[in-house]
């Protein structure tokens, strides 16, 4: 067996990196080209092109190429699809690992959007933290304000929504509380976020009383329920 290196792409003159994307839009007949589509045909990466000209947008303006712009995804739309992945993966997902099919939009877009990765990640872990603001907080300055009042309903939905499972994933390490798999050593491990103290017996949808599972250990949890 004959055992040959990759091609070390850092040392690549600009000129051939900015001709091998032309060549790509000349394929595609088109006057711009993505970064999926750019590293379905092109023959580096488009992480080379970006590390050496600092964004996509930048490549595209250096090869004399239109913008390409995701002018109707919203920002929301962005920030779910990040979490997804995040979620999938057990970690913070790496630029080059924003593809189809582990991702809806590549991290181009998310370059394009927020001025660059790392920012478009902090811009993420924002949203994320600031929207999903404590449910938990308000119950209790509510309860701060009207001590005397006894709650007899829920307070909170049964529902968790994304940002808030994001939270509680993120604070358990994306790992499951009860035997420790994470997707990130076994892409296998679906994990799920499920409330401790069950809903019906009056547990609410807040931080502290929700844990991450892994999809077998949460059915397991409710097959002691019932038998409970």
């Amino acid at each position: 067996m004959k055992f040959e290196l990759d091609r070390h792409h850092r040392n690549i003159p600009s000129e051939e990196l900015l001709t091998d994307l032309k060549i790509v839009a000349s394929e595609l007949e088109r006057d711009s080209v993505t970064i999926d589509e750019y590293n379905e045909r092109g023959e580096y990466h488009s992480s080379t092109l970006v590390r050496r000209f600092g964004s996509w947008f930048k490549v595209l303006d250096k090869a004399g190429l239109k913008k390409t712009r995701n002018l109707n995804i919203t920002d929301e739309e962005l920030f779910k699809n990040l979490h997804t992945v995040w979620g999938r993966l057990g970690r913070q997902p790496k630029y080059q690992e924003m593809h189809k099919p582990l991702s809806k939009y590549s991290a181009g877009t998310y370059d394009h959007r927020f001025g660059g990765w790392r920012k478009a990640l902090e811009t993420f872990v924002e949203y994320v933290t600031s929207e999903a603001y404590s449910t938990s907080e308000r119950m209790v300055q509510n309860e701060m304000d009207t001590p005397s009042v006894r709650y007899k309903e829920h307070r909170t939905k049964r529902a968790i929504n994304w940002r808030l499972r994001f939270l509680v994933l993120r604070r358990d390490s994306f790992k499951c509380k009860i035997c420790g798999r994470s997707p990130a050593t076994n892409p296998e491990i679906q994990l799920e976020v499920d409330h401790i103290q069950p809903y019906s017996k009056g547990g609410e949808t807040v931080l502290e009383n929700l844990q991450t599972l892994c999809s077998r250990c949460n059915v397991g949890k409710s097959d002691l329920a019932l038998r409970d």
